[in-house]
Protein backbone atom coordinates (compact mmCIF):
# COMPACT_ATOMS: atom_id res chain seq x y z
CA UNK A 1 0.00 0.00 0.00
CA UNK A 2 0.95 3.13 -0.92
CA UNK A 3 0.78 6.64 1.57
CA UNK A 4 0.56 10.02 0.29
CA UNK A 5 3.90 11.84 0.49
CA UNK A 6 2.20 15.70 0.70
CA UNK A 7 -0.42 14.83 2.98
CA UNK A 8 -2.36 12.89 5.55
CA UNK A 9 -6.09 12.91 4.57
CA UNK A 10 -7.49 11.08 8.11
CA UNK A 11 -6.01 14.52 9.85
CA UNK A 12 -7.59 16.92 7.37
CA UNK A 13 -10.61 19.19 8.30
CA UNK A 14 -13.39 18.64 5.97
CA UNK A 15 -12.89 22.06 4.34
CA UNK A 16 -8.93 21.27 3.65
CA UNK A 17 -9.81 17.81 2.83
CA UNK A 18 -12.50 18.76 0.08
CA UNK A 19 -9.78 21.85 -1.38
CA UNK A 20 -7.27 19.32 -1.31
CA UNK A 21 -8.89 16.36 -3.65
CA UNK A 22 -11.30 18.60 -5.46
CA UNK A 23 -10.11 18.17 -8.39
CA UNK A 24 -8.67 14.29 -8.27
CA UNK A 25 -12.12 14.10 -10.33
CA UNK A 26 -12.37 16.56 -12.76
CA UNK A 27 -14.23 19.97 -11.55
CA UNK A 28 -16.43 17.44 -9.48
CA UNK A 29 -16.04 18.43 -5.64
CA UNK A 30 -18.40 16.24 -4.59
CA UNK A 31 -16.68 13.07 -5.04
CA UNK A 32 -14.35 14.46 -2.28
CA UNK A 33 -17.11 15.55 -0.37
CA UNK A 34 -18.62 12.45 -0.27
CA UNK A 35 -15.61 10.57 0.50
CA UNK A 36 -15.27 12.68 3.61
CA UNK A 37 -18.56 12.22 4.62
CA UNK A 38 -17.88 8.50 5.02
CA UNK A 39 -15.98 8.75 7.93
CA UNK A 40 -12.24 9.82 8.97
CA UNK A 41 -9.77 6.64 9.87
CA UNK A 42 -6.21 6.06 9.00
CA UNK A 43 -7.25 3.53 6.41
CA UNK A 44 -7.55 6.51 3.93
CA UNK A 45 -4.06 7.94 4.42
CA UNK A 46 -3.73 5.06 2.02
CA UNK A 47 -3.65 6.02 -1.68
CA UNK A 48 -5.23 2.74 -2.86
CA UNK A 49 -8.05 2.67 -0.09
CA UNK A 50 -8.85 6.44 -0.59
CA UNK A 51 -9.06 5.60 -4.52
CA UNK A 52 -11.63 2.65 -3.78
CA UNK A 53 -13.31 4.64 -1.77
CA UNK A 54 -13.75 7.85 -4.63
CA UNK A 55 -14.04 4.94 -7.52
CA UNK A 56 -16.91 3.71 -5.49
CA UNK A 57 -18.39 6.94 -4.88
CA UNK A 58 -18.40 7.42 -8.98
CA UNK A 59 -19.60 4.09 -9.86
CA UNK A 60 -22.66 3.92 -7.28
CA UNK A 61 -24.08 7.92 -8.41
CA UNK A 62 -26.61 8.52 -10.24
CA UNK A 63 -26.64 8.57 -14.34
CA UNK A 64 -26.55 12.08 -14.44
CA UNK A 65 -24.00 12.91 -11.78
CA UNK A 66 -22.05 10.12 -13.79
CA UNK A 67 -22.47 12.11 -17.31
CA UNK A 68 -21.75 15.69 -15.57
CA UNK A 69 -17.96 13.97 -14.31
CA UNK A 70 -17.92 12.87 -18.11
CA UNK A 71 -18.45 16.37 -19.81
CA UNK A 72 -16.39 18.14 -17.12
CA UNK A 73 -13.28 16.60 -19.05
CA UNK A 74 -11.40 18.57 -21.74
CA UNK A 75 -11.45 17.20 -25.15
CA UNK A 76 -8.30 15.47 -25.90
CA UNK A 77 -6.09 18.24 -27.90
CA UNK A 78 -9.09 20.11 -27.92
CA UNK A 79 -9.32 24.05 -27.96
CA UNK A 80 -9.41 24.47 -24.06
CA UNK A 81 -5.70 23.00 -24.48
CA UNK A 82 -4.69 24.89 -27.17
CA UNK A 83 -5.89 27.98 -25.58
CA UNK A 84 -3.97 26.78 -22.40
CA UNK A 85 -7.60 26.92 -20.15
CA UNK A 86 -7.28 23.42 -18.99
CA UNK A 87 -6.62 22.53 -15.11
CA UNK A 88 -3.29 21.91 -14.18
CA UNK A 89 -3.48 17.83 -14.10
CA UNK A 90 -4.85 18.16 -17.35
CA UNK A 91 -2.72 20.33 -18.96
CA UNK A 92 0.42 17.97 -17.58
CA UNK A 93 -1.16 14.73 -18.45
CA UNK A 94 -1.80 15.53 -22.34
CA UNK A 95 1.89 17.22 -22.12
CA UNK A 96 3.10 13.79 -20.50
CA UNK A 97 1.77 11.90 -23.23
CA UNK A 98 3.33 14.45 -26.02
CA UNK A 99 -0.20 15.64 -27.24
CA UNK A 100 1.26 19.79 -27.54
CA UNK A 101 4.15 18.22 -29.94
CA UNK A 102 1.04 17.00 -32.46
CA UNK A 103 1.86 17.96 -36.31
CA UNK A 104 -1.17 20.08 -37.83
CA UNK A 105 -2.02 17.08 -39.45
CA UNK A 106 -2.02 15.22 -35.83
CA UNK A 107 -4.27 18.16 -34.11
CA UNK A 108 -6.58 17.72 -37.18
CA UNK A 109 -6.97 14.23 -36.70
CA UNK A 110 -7.99 14.64 -32.90
CA UNK A 111 -10.25 17.69 -33.95
CA UNK A 112 -11.89 15.06 -36.12
CA UNK A 113 -12.36 12.34 -34.14
CA UNK A 114 -13.21 14.54 -30.98
CA UNK A 115 -16.52 15.71 -32.94
CA UNK A 116 -17.73 12.64 -34.35
CA UNK A 117 -16.75 11.06 -30.89
CA UNK A 118 -19.25 13.76 -29.10
CA UNK A 119 -21.32 13.48 -31.96
CA UNK A 120 -22.08 9.47 -31.59
CA UNK A 121 -21.83 9.46 -27.68
CA UNK A 122 -22.98 12.67 -26.51
CA UNK A 123 -19.83 13.08 -24.26
CA UNK A 124 -15.49 13.73 -24.79
CA UNK A 125 -13.88 10.84 -25.40
CA UNK A 126 -11.84 9.83 -21.74
CA UNK A 127 -8.76 8.21 -21.65
CA UNK A 128 -6.04 7.92 -18.68
CA UNK A 129 -2.92 8.93 -20.83
CA UNK A 130 -0.43 8.77 -18.63
CA UNK A 131 2.29 6.13 -20.03
CA UNK A 132 0.94 6.39 -23.60
CA UNK A 133 1.42 8.63 -26.20
CA UNK A 134 -0.33 10.59 -28.91
CA UNK A 135 0.15 8.08 -31.55
CA UNK A 136 -1.35 5.38 -28.95
CA UNK A 137 -4.47 7.77 -28.20
CA UNK A 138 -5.40 7.72 -31.32
CA UNK A 139 -5.12 4.34 -32.60
CA UNK A 140 -7.27 3.90 -29.30
CA UNK A 141 -9.83 6.47 -30.32
CA UNK A 142 -10.15 4.82 -33.55
CA UNK A 143 -10.81 1.99 -32.00
CA UNK A 144 -13.40 2.71 -29.16
CA UNK A 145 -15.15 5.11 -31.40
CA UNK A 146 -16.99 1.93 -32.50
CA UNK A 147 -18.29 0.92 -29.32
CA UNK A 148 -22.03 1.32 -28.06
CA UNK A 149 -22.82 3.83 -26.19
CA UNK A 150 -23.27 1.68 -23.18
CA UNK A 151 -19.60 0.42 -23.30
CA UNK A 152 -17.99 3.33 -24.17
CA UNK A 153 -20.01 5.00 -20.64
CA UNK A 154 -18.47 2.39 -18.52
CA UNK A 155 -15.18 2.28 -20.60
CA UNK A 156 -15.02 6.51 -19.62
CA UNK A 157 -15.79 6.33 -16.02
CA UNK A 158 -13.28 3.41 -15.52
CA UNK A 159 -10.47 5.44 -17.42
CA UNK A 160 -11.93 8.22 -14.94
CA UNK A 161 -11.07 6.41 -11.63
CA UNK A 162 -8.04 5.51 -13.23
CA UNK A 163 -7.04 8.96 -14.08
CA UNK A 164 -7.90 9.54 -10.19
CA UNK A 165 -5.35 7.09 -9.44
CA UNK A 166 -2.57 8.84 -11.25
CA UNK A 167 -3.19 11.85 -9.71
CA UNK A 168 -3.51 10.92 -6.21
CA UNK A 169 0.27 9.03 -6.58
CA UNK A 170 0.90 12.62 -6.84
CA UNK A 171 0.30 13.63 -3.88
Amino acid sequence: MSTFQTLTPSTLSRDAFVKAFADIYEHSPWVAEKAFDLGQDASIDEIETLHQRMSDILLSADHASQLALINAHPDLAGKAAVQGQLTEASTNEQAGAGIHQCTAEEFQRFTELNDAYKAKFKFPFIMAVKGSNRHQILAAFETRIHNSVETEFKCALAQINKIALFRLLTL
